[in-house]
């Protein structure tokens, strides 16, 4: 049996002690290729240096002729099958294919095992329905669920990063000092760095296992938001700090009419008649 991709990368996956990336799976090729360059030199210098150790140990003299060889094993042979015709470099979209291929055939065999890609690669994780065995070897508690509070905090922080306790609070319009923490507590942001602002306060950004928690590979993934836009935030603060009175466009009234009577003039009291 030739060299299959599909079968190599199903055994490194298992093999794996995190997400396999492209690039592992590259360097793995290459490795292989360059172990089997050096083989033959090393068989080559090992055998006249096992036969002058046995010499000077006072053991039997080498025979001139050796004996023809037993055949090799079955098994032997039959693992040097995987070995044959490994290509040289293999390329992303091979990977991908392979990796697509191997997912689509474990879930139509409803396995009990899924294929997932993450943002540093895939990895084979358990099916949900299968979580609360795992839960139980592993002696876990279940998965505390976020709250919505946390959950609109966690939002912000996403789309607005990196963000300030006050820039989230503003947009909230509560406090925000408890669904910070818990959110740290749960490796789910972290912080950043400080605001080049009076008091210098502390900036938040999102993690890798945020990433995990909502199943995306980078933050362009997120769904696109024009509520939370950076633009129209900034906006949107700027006028929370400089409130002005309401205008006619703001209210739905058509300012194209000469006639109409304008909120100013609606606010003032009746003058004297004309």
């Amino acid at each position: 049996m030739a060299f299959d991709l599909k079968r190599v990368l199903k055994v490194m996956l298992f093999a794996s002690n995190g997400p396999l990336s492209v690039k592992d799976i590259q360097t793995t090729v290459a490795r292989f290729h360059d172990q089997a360059s050096a083989l033959p030199l090393v068989e080559e210098e090992a055998a006249p240096a096992a036969a002058a150790e046995v010499a000077d140990a006072g053991g039997p003299p080498a025979p001139e002729t050796a004996a023809p060889a037993e055949p090799a094993v079955d098994s032997a042979a039959e693992e040097d099958e995987f070995y044959r015709d490994v290509p040289t470099l293999v390329t992303t979209a091979q990977i991908r294919e392979a990796m697509d291929a191997l997912s689509l055939e474990l879930r139509s065999a409803d396995s009990e095992v899924l294929l997932v890609e993450g943002h540093s690669g895939w990895r084979l994780v358990t099916h949900p329905r299968f979580a609360r065995w795992v839960r139980l070897l592993r002696n876990e508690p279940p998965p505390v669920k976020l709250s919505p509070s946390s959950l609109e905090t966690l939002a912000v922080v996403a789309y607005r990063q990196p963000v300030t306790r006050a820039e989230i609070e503003q947009i909230r319009g509560v406090s925000a000092e408890a669904g910070l923490a818990k959110l740290m507590e749960r490796d789910l942001i972290y912080i950043v760095g400080r605001a080049d602002l009076p008091g210098r306060p502390i900036q938040y950004g999102t993690t890798e296992a945020f990433l995990d928690f909502t199943g995306i590979k980078s933050l362009d993934e997120l769904p696109a938001s024009d509520v939370l836009s950076p633009r129209q935030i900034d906006a949107w603060l700027q006028t929370s700090n400089n409130p002005r009175a309401a205008s006619d466009a703001d209210m739905g009234l058509d300012e194209t009419e000469e006639s109409q009577m304008t909120l100013e003039q609606a606010a003032k009291p009746d003058g004297p008649a004309t």
